[in-house]
């Protein structure tokens, strides 16, 4: 998968020392300009040149507000947040009124910046999405445009989805991480009455604890440290559309009694406010746990529980839909070939037969990525197995294992007939939890008997180091 692109703009250096100091090592690619107008010549020079744009507003001759406009009137819709030491509303104002995705001020908050660019970032994401959709699938997915399934198990959860999307129920979507239920959700937005307000989707586990309060419920001036301006939630953000919080299982037992006060009087408090805010959004939530267990284990809220699984709809796993894996493939192949301008248009018949024979642990998302990274590497028209799958995964007697016989693990990569060092024994030991796992970062930092921050940390850590 590509980097994320960042371009960042300010003509003091130690803004731009500290700003590649904090992104460089989270995987971002990163251009610098010191001043507006060389940005400017570089972002219109080339598609594809930047994911999410950093400009300080007060630059030499051309100002960060004046390079949105700029930007806006040659076509670039790449989101830009604007840094500035001015903490006045007004200036925050002007450049939201000019375009700008959003507005931070110095010294910056990074925590905060981070979630800003993240979520700029699913913006993008949401955009390619729907161009390459509207491009490559018009007419092809019937009533539910954009969701690609016939199996029995699948066509009865989207049956579901159908008739519940007019309604103001709270939906709960469960199923296995990278199942599809983020498209459900937006499909049961794009159909349901609620279809002309803003969707606004947030994964509960991928925002710290702390911030993530912040994010659903906004927060008033001074708040807490970094707070310099007053800022809206994502509740307020979605009125009169959809909330989707992704991973809901994974909510603190604090915000769990927090989310459900919500639910139960459609109104919100910003963080540092006393004064209450209606608020009239639909919430669809999702999970990849069993919240019935985790009810009865003491981690979730019996009543919250209830108050989300009003309209219960189970996604069945990839490996049980078996039917579904070629004409999901076919679906990849045009989308992922119109974003990279790929000249690959079929799969070869042994591509076809691994497609087939895959587990596909990660479900939908895992085929996606598969495909998408076909795309890119396919030198021909065919994509052929050698492009779907690494040389290990189709030569696999080019390994060599050891049993061991304790621990539940059945064998490891031998390098070069040696020991591995423990430090990367340890990582190929939790890559194979979580892959058992599914990708589940909380059961596998419980079933490793390590603390879910511990585990968050070590992942983390191996992102950013790449592969051995």
């Amino acid at each position: 998968m590509n980097k994320p692109k960042l371009v960042l703009i300010d003509d003091d250096q130690d803004v731009l020392d500290l700003l590649i100091g904090f992104f460089r090592p989270k995987g971002y690619e990163l251009k610098t300009f010191e001043g507006a107008e060389e940005a400017l010549a570089y972002l219109t020079g080339s598609p594809d040149t930047a994911d999410v744009i950093l400009s300080d507003l007060r630059l030499p001759k051309m100002s960060g507000v004046e390079l949105t406009v700029a930007l806006q009137e040659q076509g670039v819709t790449t989101p830009i947040i604007i840094m500035t030491a001015h903490r006045s509303a007004e200036v925050a104002l002007e450049a939201i009124e000019a375009g700008a995705y959003d507005f931070v001020v110095k010294p910056i908050h990074f925590p905060q910046l981070q979630v800003s660019v993240e979520r700029a970032l699913h913006l993008n994401k949401i955009r390619d999405e729907n161009s390459a959709l509207r491009a490559v699938v018009s007419g092809e997915a019937g009533p539910m445009q954009g969701i690609i399934g016939k199996s029995p198990k699948f066509l009865r959860a989207l049956d579901l989805a159908k008739r519940v999307a007019n309604s103001s129920a709270h939906v709960l979507i469960s199923g296995e991480s990278g199942s599809g239920k983020e498209v459900v959700a937006k499909a049961i937005h794009q159909f349901g009455n609620r279809k002309k307000g803003p969707f606004v989707a947030i994964n509960c586990s991928a925002i710290p604890e702390n911030l993530l309060e912040a994010e659903l419920f906004g927060y008033a001036k001074g708040a807490f440290t970094g707070a310099v301006e007053k800022r809206i939630g994502l509740f307020e953000e979605a009125i009169g559309g959809t909330l989707f919080l992704d991973e809901i299982g994974d909510l603190s037992m604090p915000l769990q009694a927090k989310l459900l006060r919500v639910l139960q009087d459609k109104k919100i408090k910003r963080l540092g406010e006393n004064q209450t805010r209606s608020v009239d959004v639909r919430v669809v939530s999702a999970t990849h746990k069993n919240l019935r267990q985790e009810v009865v284990d003491g981690h979730f809220r019996e009543d919250l529980f209830f108050r989300l699984n009003v309209i219960p709809i189970s996604l069945p796993p990839l490996r049980e839909r078996k039917e579904d894996v070629i004409p999901l493939s076919e679906y990849f192949l045009k989308k992922h070939g119109a974003l990279n301008r790929s000249g690959a248009k079929v799969f070869t018949k042994p591509a076809t037969e691994y497609l087939l024979k895959n587990i596909w642990k990660g479900n939908v998302r895992e085929l996606e990525n598969v495909i998408e990274r076909a795309v890119v590497l396919c030198k021909g028209p065919a994509i052929d197995v050698t492009d779907l799958c690494f040389e290990e995964d189709i030569n696999p007697d080019r390994r060599q294992t050891v049993e061991v016989s304790d621990g539940g693990l059945s064998q490891f990569v031998v390098s070069d007939d040696k020991i591995l060092p423990l430090d990367q024994l340890i990582n190929k030991y939790i890559v194979f939890a979580l892959g058992l796992n599914q990708g589940a970062k909380d059961r596998t930092a419980k079933d490793l008997g390590v603390d879910r921050k511990t585990l968050y940390r070590r992942v983390r850590e191996m992102e950013q180091a790449g592969p051995h």
